[in-house]
Order: structure tokens, then sequence, then C-alpha cells
């Protein structure tokens, strides 16, 4: 039986993961696609606009995705409240130290169970059930960034929940972690690359993942699954990119497949 405390956590959790999807994915779409491509400094990564049918697809499926998000925080959040979770507020209780090394931590964690329930979705056995929605966006827009069939967008909500009952973490680290994977998956949708060249040529551009990176995702199922990081394209031999694009003169990618392999 629900409570009222976790109705409540529920509700304005859904409502913070939405009007962020909003705020962002949309501030997104308008200063690169609602705007005269004269006035972009980015670079285009797809020839196709965006249609209309297929945003209103995205955005309807990111909206069910960002109530199923909210459940298992709702959960975190009444649990944090009778102190069952490891998050704290109290710097001084691990030090300041900790707070960057607690966040990059996250973020590698849940870049490896992302990179390998990604893969696992592309099985055929698995895919047209779980992770087709979010490939219907073969060309996707900012608004593809929660664009997942329910039982994608469970499996992709369990994790930090789940892992904050074990690993420490103070609660703005938290707060930034949620907040970085929207804006990462925005950007990593928008079929435009906002870094410039040299940036991409760099260290962060070979070990982070960008729009870049995971739009060839979407031409080709077979590579560059990763969330975050670039690591396990690369211990995996999936990492597709300096291939692809030679000496980062990106250009449109031809589609290589239709369908999981």
């Amino acid at each position: 039986m629900f409570t009222q405390g976790f109705l409540i956590s529920f509700i304005a959790l859904f409502v913070i993961i939405a009007v962020r999807y909003f705020v962002v994915a949309g501030l997104f779409y308008w200063l690169l696609w609602g705007r005269d491509p004269k006035k972009v400094q980015a670079l285009q990564l797809s020839d196709v606009s965006p249609d209309r049918r297929l945003i209103a697809y995205e955005i309807k499926w990111s909206l069910v995705s960002s109530m199923i998000f909210a459940f298992p925080g709702a959960i975190v959040i009444e649990a944090w409240k009778a102190g069952g979770t490891a998050l704290y507020t109290d710097i001084s209780l691990f030090g300041l130290w900790y707070l960057p090394v607690s966040v990059l931590l996250y973020l590698f964690l849940h870049d490896t169970y992302f990179y390998w329930t990604h893969r696992l979705m592309h099985h055929p056995k698995l895919f047209a059930r779980m992770h087709k929605t979010h490939h219907m966006s073969h060309d996707p827009t900012p608004w593809a960034a929660f664009s997942f069939h329910p039982w994608e967008s469970l499996l992709t909500a369990v994790f930090l929940p789940l892992i904050v009952f074990f690993v420490p973490l103070h609660i703005w680290g938290a707060m930034f972690i949620l907040t970085l994977m929207t804006v990462a998956s925005v950007l990593n949708h928008t079929g435009w690359e906002i870094f410039p060249t040299s940036w991409m040529r760099g260290f962060l551009g070979k070990h982070v993942i960008t729009a870049t990176h995971h739009n060839l995702h979407h031409h080709n199922f077979r590579v560059n699954y990763g969330l975050y990081f670039r690591f396990w394209d690369r211990v995996m031999g999936t990492d597709v990119m300096e291939s692809a694009y030679p000496h980062l003169d990106v250009k449109s990618p031809e589609p290589e497949t239709t369908g999981p392999r």
C-alpha cells in the first residue's frame, strides 16, 4: 500500500523529471533546429529535418519514461527519510575530496551497467520487445532523450536507485548526476555536434561520448553502445569514431544496417 508521502514524492519527482526534460530538450531543439542553420555554431550530423510526427512520438514515450523513472526515485526518497540509504548531507562525513570521486565512480558504474544492458537489448530476441521504440528515431532529435519502451525505461531506472543503498553519495552529488543524465542524453541525440573539432581531437573528445559518437549508433546498431564514456566500447571492440570520421572531418553517416545484429 503506497503511503501519502510516497505518492507526494512520486508526483513531485515526475513533475521535476518531465519539466527538466522539456526545458533541456526544448532549449537545444530551438538552438539547433529552430533557428536559421547559418546562425547555428555547430556541425549538422544529419541532412534529415525533424518530422513533427516523430517529435510527438518521442515526447509521448519520454513522458511515459519520466513517470517510470519517478517510481524508484520515490522509493529512494522515502527510504532516505527513514535513514535507509547511503545518501548523506554532511560533507564532512566523508570529506570534500570524496564528493567528485563518488560522482565519477557513480558515472562509471552507471556507464558500465548501461553499456551491457544496451548491448543485451540489441539481441534479436529482446530488440523488438524493449529497444525498438527508441530506434524508431533513426535520425533522433533532442526530444528522443527518454523515448524508451516501458520495459527499457524500467531497466534504465533501477540501477541508480539501487546503488544508493550501498555506495555513499552526497545529496547534491545525486542531483548533479540526475541532471547530467538528462543533459547527456539530450546532447547525444541532437543530430548536431556542438563541440569544436579541436575539442573532439583532444583527450576528452577521445574518451567522452558526444552526439557524433552516438549518432553512429542510430545508423549502425553494432557499434557505440556507451552512455558517458567510450571505455567499454574500446575494450569490447565496438567503438567506431575516428574510422567512421577520418580526422574528424565529420559527414553524415550512411546507414549500415536496418536491424539488430
